[in-house]
C-alpha cells in the first residue's frame, strides 16, 4: 500500500501533521513522508526530543491517574492525537469504571483511528472538532450526552495550545471552557517554551511555516496567563520530565534540561 493510499479521503499527504509527527516521534506507524522529513529536521538539532515527547505522554498520563485518585470522573482531551497506550480512558478507568472521557480532534486520521478503537467503549466518545471554536465543542451531542458540566472535569489541552496562534485567541479559548466548568475542575496544558535552543525553534519554524504543524513558542509568562482563574497544583508549570506528584519515587525521562523545552502544568479552578 502506498503512502497516498493510507491518509483519508480529503487527507492531504504533502502537508505535514502534528499528530502524526507526533506519534512519529513516539514510535507509532501512522505518519507520511511529510511527518517523517519535519521529526527528523528537528531531531537533527535536538537529539532527545523522542525522550521529551515521552516525557509529555507520561505527564498527561501521570495527571490522568492522579486526578482520578482525587475523585474527578470526567475528562476532556482536546487535540488528542493518534491513540496511543496507555490512553487516556485506559488511565482514568484503571482508577475507576465510572470515568467518562471525550476525545477532540479536527485531523480526520486521528477520528478514523479512534472510531475503530472505541467502537466498544461505552462511556468514551471521539469528537472531530477543531479547539479553536470552543462552542461546537461544547455543543455537540456527544460532548452533551457523557459530561455533566455541573460536576467537576479535567480539560486536557496536552501539546496543542502552541499550535494556536496569536491571533486566534487561545487565552479566549481556554476561557470559553473555564466559563462552563464547576468549582473543582482542573485545566492540564503543556506547551512548547520560548526557553527552547534558538536552533530547534528557527528549524521547527522553517519546517512547518504556513502548515497545521506550525508551533508558536511561548514565554512561561504567556504560558501562566494561560492558567487565570486556575490554582496551580503539584511542582506548578515545569518541564514535563520533572512533573510529578505523590510518594513513589520519580525517575525523569531525561537528565538536564532539553533543547526542545516543553513545560507542563495542572491548576484547579478557583471557586
Amino acid at each position: 500500500m502506498t503512502e497516498l493510499e493510507r491518509v483519508p479521503h480529503g487527507v492531504d499527504p504533502t502537508v505535514p501533521s502534528s499528530a502524526r509527527v507526533y506519534d512519529y516521534l513516539l514510535g507509532g506507524k501512522d505518519h507520511v513522508a511529510v511527518d517523517r522529513a519535519v521529526a527528523e529536521k528537528l531531531l537533527a538539532v535536538a537529539p532527545d526530543t523522542r525522550q521529551v515527547a515521552r516525557a509529555n505522554r507520561r505527564f498527561q498520563v501521570e495527571v490522568v491517574r492522579h486526578l482520578a485518585e482525587q475523585g474527578v470522573r470526567q475528562f476532556i482531551d482536546l487535540g488528542t492525537g493518534i491513540p496511543t497506550s496507555p490512553s487516556i480512558h485506559e488511565t482514568a478507568r484503571s482508577v475507576s469504571p465510572a470515568c467518562r472521557v471525550i476525545y477532540v480532534d479536527h485531523d480526520p486520521v486521528v477520528r478514523l483511528h479512534a472510531q475503530v478503537r472505541l467502537a466498544d467503549s461505552a462511556g468514551v466518545a471521539s469528537v472531530q472538532a477543531d479547539l479553536r471554536r470552543p462552542a461546537d465543542v461544547l455543543s455537540d451531542p456527544n460532548v452533551t450526552g457523557l459530561i455533566d458540566f455541573d460536576q467537576p472535569v479535567c480539560v486536557l489541552m496536552v501539546g496543542v495550545l502552541h499550535y494556536v496562534m496569536d491571533e486566534e485567541d487561545p487565552a479566549g479559548i481556554v476561557a470559553a471552557f473555564r466559563q462552563r466548568m464547576a468549582p473543582g475542575s482542573h485545566l492540564v496544558i503543556s506547551h512548547a517554551m520560548s526557553e527552547s535552543d534558538p536552533q530547534v525553534i528557527a528549524q521547527l519554524t522553517m519546517a512547518t511555516a504556513d502548515t497545521p504543524a506550525q508551533a508558536r513558542f511561548r514565554t512561561r509568562e504567556e504560558v501562566l496567563r494561560l492558567f487565570d482563574g486556575f490554582e496551580l497544583i503539584g511542582p506548578g508549570l515545569v518541564p514535563v520530565h520533572d512533573w510529578h506528584v505523590g510518594e513513589e519515587p520519580h525517575i525523569p525521562l531525561l537528565n538536564g534540561m532539553p533543547q526542545l523545552r516543553v513545560d507542563g502544568g495542572v491548576g484547579r479552578l478557583r471557586a
